[in-house]
């Protein structure tokens, strides 16, 4: 069926070229239109009786005998085009088309799918819609392939990620959710430079990765002979521009990490993360609670939401919870005093999943989830223990827990931020620590990074830091975190 259809559509690119007609015309600017079909639509009191040039994909064809009707799709809307025989004509509009002008007969070398561009008077038909009322057409671009079922798009979930360029076109949510990502970074970039934070652009390719607890890729450096790491985090580097004397800067771009696939992770993603010298997290979590409430008035024009089952008002006043008590307060288990053993038995008596070689900190961390899903919030998170803060701040009223949050909004974790850590044997100590944990198999502990040790040497200010990434967008839209980006890898298809 499908080669049928290729065929005939192949034969009509013949049967254009030897009218003289090009399939696929150039790009140049002759590709002419004066209105997108939204603002017809939406000042057609204005438009009522001009002429406009449109352009677009047809999406549906029909004709009955002297006329016809076409709807075609820009980015911004669909509108009908209305095409009777003795309107019709050849000649060439103003302005003119880069392509020769078809007939009315030849309607039928068009097929769904192909791009069009028609000139005529805007207005309504019989039963009321409005219309471009054809003089001239032309094609712009032949489709060979047929698109999917009409009324209801794409269907099959995997198909849609795969296929993307055939849900966007089909599926005006989709483009539209799309719309409303890009205004999300556009409203994260707006607010910290209002704040008066500088957006830097840091590597990607590191000889040493580091600022999270993530198994990195790997690739080579033909040039150097060398591999490196893509990135899990911009952190240290962000850092040293802290180190250099920056006090506010802020980074929008791409990290990395090797871990599995579900519903809030992905192994490429978009982050966010700024440093802020003179300033600590108390300040931070401030700032974070401001810009978290920009965002969904924003993009969303709303402070409430539905999010995986919960019911989340940015406007509300945020909690402050703390990690050591929370935990003993609903488990059961002080996660400072018990032994790994302990922590294991508690996490089997929920049925809960861990490696058998688990340490203390991957226990911590696991125990804490336990109680997290169930949290609508927005709360702060706070008081977290060095075990599970490598780059944190240590308090000064509790040497076992650090200047460290997290924000907690559906049950998830959507914000990580800190007093940073600015004593450089500390810093050296705790890095230590986590190349032990490497070299006894943990993947995802943190590598010993000795320059960014000699940079807090050299001295770096009192400095406050926080991250985070797209999985905010995928909760405010309450969608899985793949069917929120364009192209999420799906990896090569089984034969």
């Amino acid at each position: 069926m499908l080669d049928d259809i290729r065929q005939t559509r192949i034969q009509k690119i013949q049967t254009l070229r030897e009218l003289g007609v090009s399939p696929y015309v150039s790009a140049k600017a002759d590709t002419f239109r004066t209105h997108k079909a939204a603002e017809i639509k939406s000042s057609y009191e204005k438009v009522e009786g001009q002429q406009v040039t449109v352009v677009g994909k047809i999406f549906l064809l029909r004709n009955i005998g002297k006329i016809a009707f076409a709807t075609i799709q820009d980015e911004s809307e669909r509108i009908q085009l209305f095409f009777k025989e003795s309107d019709v004509t050849v000649e060439q509009s103003s302005p003119k088309f880069s392509n020769k002008p078809l007939t009315y007969d030849q309607m039928n070398l068009l097929d769904i799918g192909d791009y069009v561009q028609a000139v005529g008077t805007v207005g309504k038909t019989k039963t009321g819609e409005i219309s471009v009322m054809v003089t001239s057409y032309t094609i712009l671009s032949k489709s060979v392939r047929p698109m999917p079922e009409k009324f209801h798009g794409l269907q099959d979930t995997e198909t849609k990620l795969r296929k993307r360029y055939l849900d966007l076109v089909t599926d005006s949510d989709l483009r539209d959710m799309f719309m409303k990502k890009s205004l999300f970074w556009k409203a994260i970039r707006d607010f910290m430079i209002g704040e008066g934070f500088t957006e830097v652009i840091t590597p990607i390719m590191e000889e040493t990765t580091g600022g999270a607890d993530a198994n990195p890729f790997t690739t080579h450096h033909n040039a150097l002979d060398e591999d490196f790491y893509l990135r899990i985090s911009p952190e240290l580097h962000l850092k040293r521009l802290i180190g250099g004397g920056y006090e506010k800067v802020f980074e929008i771009g791409p990290n990395f990490r090797n871990e599995g696939i579900d519903d809030e992770h992905l192994q490429e993603f978009w982050n966010m993360e700024f440093y802020w010298a003179y300033a600590n997290y108390w300040d931070n979590m401030e700032l974070v609670k401001n810009m978290y409430r920009y965002i969904a008035k924003t993009v969303f024009n709303k402070s409430t939401f539905s999010m995986r089952g919960h019911e989340v008002d940015f406007d509300k006043e945020w909690e402050f919870i703390d990690y050591v008590e929370t935990i003993e307060k609903n488990l059961g288990i002080n996660v400072l005093k018990a032994t790994e053993q302990e922590m294991k038995n508690c996490l089997s008596e929920r049925k809960a999943r861990f490696e058998e070689n688990a340490n203390r900190e991957r226990l911590s961390d696991l125990l804490w989830k336990q109680i997290r899903v169930g949290m609508a919030g927005p709360v702060f998170l706070i008081n977290e223990p060095t075990i599970v803060s490598p780059l944190a701040r240590v308090s000064d009223a509790n040497p076992t827990v650090t200047e460290r949050f997290h924000v907690i909004i559906a049950g998830s974790e959507l914000g990580n931020g800190y007093t940073e850590l600015i004593d450089p044997p500390d810093q050296l100590d705790r890095f230590l620590k986590q190349q032990a944990m490497r070299d006894a198999g943990d993947s995802e502990a943190q590598m010993i990074d000795y320059d960014f040790v000699e940079m807090l040497e050299y001295g770096m200010p009192p400095t406050t830091g926080f991250g985070m990434g797209e999985r905010l967008f995928s909760f405010m839209v309450d969608k899985p975190m793949r069917q929120t980006v364009f192209f999420p890898q799906m990896g090569r298809v089984k034969s």
